[in-house]
């Protein structure tokens, strides 16, 4: 870090040990991050500072990085272009960039160079990064210190979250070279309001193991004192530092300023600190008032400019001789308001300071000052992030037609950076300003249509769907009579293509068909095919199958004879949904490979990858799970090679992996990959983690679970993401023994999905009627054995009605296609639970439901198993139910599943299933069926209810009951009741259906 402080280091020594402990531990190979609060001018800038003084003396290479604030332009990446250019420039650390030439696209466009744009690049950038960051940390312990995040651009946010979730801050493989590196960021505390968008990212790093937050809070006055005396060069009156102290409440800088702002003269009797200062920025201005008038002016271009600014740069703003220019500022350094730095910048020693000055400009010289600084960024063309300054210049000095230029070109540079939020904000600002440009001063390449067009593209790439949607609407809206019927028909099959993506799905329809209507088939046209691939897209989510198909034969034969590789492709995969040959099918996949490669040699990726997505999850339905995985690889590593993980059919897949890794009870590996997707995933992606909640809630993680499910619903509504908390949600209803709310919440949910699918109710309704079933069969159950006869004829006609509900949505399935291997299990789970609703346990209906399971899923097998060795000791077929329970508890030991493992130990205790009792069993004065017998009657059961638990008679646990009394010297079942519970031999029992 370039600047130097004159004065003393006071009253931060634990928080700098706190860091010189993180760096120590860096240097050891245990890489840390540390996030740095505290409000303006509390001393965050001095901290890191001196923590970085002290990391260069130990031999640690230092690299800092600034954000900057210019309002709403975005300067993607800005801290880390500072921060990768000062390492490029180090002769020790440019080789390690040969390795990784992915960096490149930012130091290039740094320097005003750069290749064409890459907007599927942006993972390939962060893996660049952090791989180039990690080689750095080979050479040299390293340090990375990142100043006022609250001003960073959302691109900057992305790329740390990656690096402190998945990069540098990811320990090395085993037997790997140890990571030696930290990372310091800084943010003022007091700027972040409850919309503020560094809040979130905070909210994620902190929860990491490996960042910790240290906030400076405001200084003791002790302190406050010391640093006082400390500055002064003469004498000072007790009664000026006790104003001062006073005054500053903790502010280092405050201080600083109180302190600067006195008269020379102080003594006992002067006045001190100076009256009439309402806040620090009248303090500042005093100092300010207390330059030269070149010095002074010097300050106040240099403000305009921003937190820094180059020194040719100013020099051109400024235009003063070279001597006086230099005069002037050795004046302000020398009053400690501007730092020199090592790349020919100049920098406000304080943001506060700078804001002091802009704030006191008047109007008209504010505008003036602006508009000198965009001319001269567009006449030197000093760097392509140039642009996005020029713009913000630009606006403010109210030239809204170089604002528009700028603009454009600052979009054109965040989409070749890859950092489609950047893009999309500099498209809104240039599509606000055309309305406010005169015609004949907007560009001639571009027209509102089109570039409303790009920026929901943009805004698709950025994670948010729906604000594509709406991007895509006003290109609708701005397409007037008069236009092209070519661009009417594309945006209108674009705006279809993202109704989709958020599950609009009429409404999709309805401009697909407008788009198809809008031009004719003949003559053959680019425009026609994509409109009629759209078209079928649209037509088969609202179950108009044979306009589907019809539509799709005419423009897959319109495609060939045009040799459009990627729409051919595309049509093929819709036909092959619509055919008998399906996914599912051996034939069907052969075509989509077919797709694939044709999609694959026109470069069209998104079409690639809607191709790999339906082989995979047609391997998935047909109950290949090992082939299903392996396409599945296939498409995320096309996908992460090329940067679009964030895209629809990337993140079709990553859920398809969890789905997959969860099926087969690979479930730390479903959890881990969830932790690291969580990090990257855009708001709308996070369905794609939803396995990982299956596998909390079969953990016993109820809480957790149940969380996780609700934020998925507290988003605009996604159907992907309603189907993974509905599931949840109902399940975790039916563990906790609530029937109730496992029928109501199926209900919504049914309805929710049923809704948005418009056509047959989804084959997941079949998976959420068994789960509430179990349930229901559970109360029902429990009235039986309570005597309830009313209540137990209302739970078999409940669970009657849930029993039709799956066999006629398994009959129909939503795409009208027979069930697979996992529907046809779910439904056997259905029937099974009905009939256990109805009449009691069933072993053939068990036996059919595990035989189903078997396709590839151990935890359902082995909840099936639990419940098939339940209906086998119903019917007294002891050694086949132990059998059965026995693999039953395997299972759930092996997966970690709590809940099913707790109660298949429960079945095996009242089955005596067992040869001893249970391991850790209290009731040690008590045989193993006596303990069992004293559980029920702590529950209140009569002996004819014990009896039917226990597979024993009523006789039997009279007898059963007696010994317990005579044992507990009890003279009543209450008494010895009271006694269990007094001595701890049994404890209140909370029951769980699995």
């Amino acid at each position: 870090m370039a600047q130097t402080f004159g004065t003393p280091f006071i009253g931060r020594e634990d928080e700098l040990a706190r860091l010189t402990g993180v760096l120590e531990r860096a240097a050891a190979g245990d890489p840390r991050a540390v996030l740095l609060a505290g409000d303006a001018g509390v001393g965050k800038t001095r901290t890191l500072t001196e923590a970085a003084a002290h990391a260069a003396s130990t031999g640690m290479t230092v690299l800092t990085g600034h954000c900057v604030d210019l309002g709403d332009v975005g300067l993607p990446y800005l801290p880390f272009t500072e921060i990768l250019g000062a390492a490029a420039a180090d002769e020790r650390l440019a080789p390690a960039f040969t390795a990784h030439p992915a960096v490149d696209r930012l130091i290039g466009t740094a320097s005003g160079t750069g290749g064409t744009p890459d907007p599927g690049g942006r993972l390939q950038l962060f893996e660049g990064i952090a791989g180039l960051l990690a080689d750095l940390a080979d050479l040299a312990p390293l340090l990375l210190v990142l100043e006022d995040l609250h001003w960073a651009d959302q691109s900057s946010r992305d790329l740390l979250r990656f690096l402190l979730s998945r990069g540098v801050l990811q320990r090395p493989s085993p037997g790997g070279p140890p990571r030696r590196l930290a990372v310091f960021a800084s943010y003022r505390a007091d700027d972040l309001h409850r919309r503020h968008p560094l809040r979130p990212l905070l909210a994620e790093l902190i929860r990491l193991p490996a960042v910790d937050r240290l906030e400076l809070r405001p200084m003791a006055d002790a302190d406050v004192a010391r640093l006082v005396r400390a500055l002064r060069t003469g004498p000072v009156s007790d009664g000026t530092v006790r104003r001062i102290v006073d005054r500053a409440e903790g502010n280092a800088f405050y201080a600083e300023e109180l302190l600067a702002a006195l008269p020379g003269d102080d003594t006992p009797d002067s006045s001190g600190v100076p009256g009439g200062l309402g806040s620090l920025a009248d303090v500042l201005l005093i100092r300010i008032e207390q330059l030269s008038e070149t010095a002074q002016q010097v300050l106040r271009t240099a403000a305009v400019a921003g937190r820094r600014v180059g020194h040719d740069l100013l020099r051109d703003a400024v235009q003063l001789p070279e001597e006086e220019l230099e005069s002037a500022l050795r004046e302000a350094v020398g009053r400690q308001l501007l730092l020199p730095g090592d790349d020919a910048t100049y920098s406000f020693r304080h943001a506060l300071t700078r804001e002091a000055v802009y704030a006191d400009l008047l109007p008209g010289e504010r505008v003036r000052l602006h508009g000198l600084f965009a001319r001269l960024l567009a006449e030197e063309g000093r760097s392509a992030k140039s642009a996005a300054e020029r713009a913000h210049h630009s606006r403010e000095s109210h030239d809204l037609a170089d604002a528009l230029a700028a603009s454009l070109e600052a979009a054109d540079h965040a989409q070749l950076v890859g950092a489609p939020a950047e893009e999309l904000r500099h498209l809104e600002t240039a599509l606000e300003l055309w309305a406010v440009v005169d015609a004949d001063a907007r560009p001639e390449s571009h027209d509102t249509v089109t570039l409303t067009l790009r920026a929901s593209a943009a805004a698709a790439r950025a994670g948010e769907p729906h604000r594509a949607v709406q991007l895509t609407r006003s290109a609708l809206a701005r397409a007037g009579a008069d236009t092209d019927s070519e661009l009417a028909a594309r945006v209108r099959y674009t705006l279809a293509g993202n109704l989709i993506r958020i599950d609009s799905l009429n409404d999709a329809f309805t401009y697909s068909s407008e788009a198809l209507a809008l031009i004719p088939a003949e003559p053959p046209s680019y425009t026609w095919v994509w409109a009629a691939a759209t078209h079928v897209m649209a037509a088969r989510q609202v179950g108009r199958e044979e306009d589907a198909e019809r539509v799709a034969r005419q423009a897959l034969e319109i495609a060939e004879r045009l040799r459009l590789g990627d729409a051919q492709a595309d049509l093929i995969i819709s036909l092959v949904g619509m055919e008998a040959h399906n996914r599912r099918t051996a034939q069907g996949r052969d075509r989509l490979r077919r797709a694939r490669e044709l999609a694959r040699t026109a470069g069209n990726l998104p079409v690639e990858m809607r191709a790999l997505f339906n082989l995979a999850i047609g391997c998935y339905e047909s109950g290949a799970l090992d082939e299903c995985l392996t396409w599945v690889g296939d498409g995320l590593d096309r996908a992460r090679r090329a940067g679009l993980l964030s895209s629809p059919y990337a993140l079709e897949l990553r859920y398809l992996e969890s789905l997959v890794l969860y099926t087969l009870g690979r479930w730390d590996e479903c959890a881990r990959a969830a932790a690291e997707d969580a990090e990257l995933l855009p708001s709308a992606g996070g369905f794609a983690t939803g396995p990982a909640l299956y596998v909390a809630l079969a953990r016993g993680e109820l809480d957790a679970a149940t969380t996780g499910a609700r934020a998925l619903l507290d988003r605009p509504f996604d159907w992907m993401a309603t189907l993974v908390a509905s599931v949840v949600l109902t399940d975790a209803a039916a563990l906790r023994g609530d029937a109730e709310e496992a029928v109501r919440r199926m209900s919504a949910s049914v309805e929710a999905l049923t809704d948005a699918s418009v056509s047959e109710r989804p084959d997941v309704v079949v998976r959420l009627a068994a789960l509430t079933l179990a349930a229901v069969a559970d109360a029902a159950e429990e009235s039986r054995l309570s005597g309830d006869a009313t209540a137990a004829k209302r739970c078999a006609e409940t669970a009657a009605d849930l029993l039709e509900l799956a066999r006629s949505t398994a009959a129909r399935g939503e795409d009208g296609t027979e069930q697979g291997p996992e529907g046809l299990a779910w439904l056997a789970r259905a029937e099974a639970e009905g009939v256990r609703a109805a009449t009691g346990p069933d072993v053939d209906a068990w036996d059919r439901a595990v035989t189903a399971f078997g396709y590839g899923d151990p935890y359902e097998l082995a909840r099936c198993r639990r419940r098939l060795a339940e209906a086998l000791l119903t019917a007294d077929r002891r050694e086949e139910a132990a059998e059965q329970a026995h693999a039953a508890r395997d299972t759930a030991v092996r997966l970690g599943a709590v809940p099913l493992r707790e109660a298949v130990d429960a079945l095996v205790r009242r089955g005596r299933l067992a040869d001893t009792p249970a391991p850790g069993d209290r009731i040690a004065a008590l045989t193993a069926r006596e303990s069992d017998v004293l559980r029920l009657l702590g529950r209140g059961r009569t002996n004819r209810q014990i009896g039917e638990e226990l597979f024993i008679s009523g006789k039997t646990a009279s007898v059963h009951v007696s010994n317990i009394l005579a044992k507990l010297g009890a003279a009543s079942r209450t008494e010895a009741v009271a006694i269990a519970y007094r001595e701890g031999l049994i404890e209140p029992e909370t029951t769980a259906s699995t």
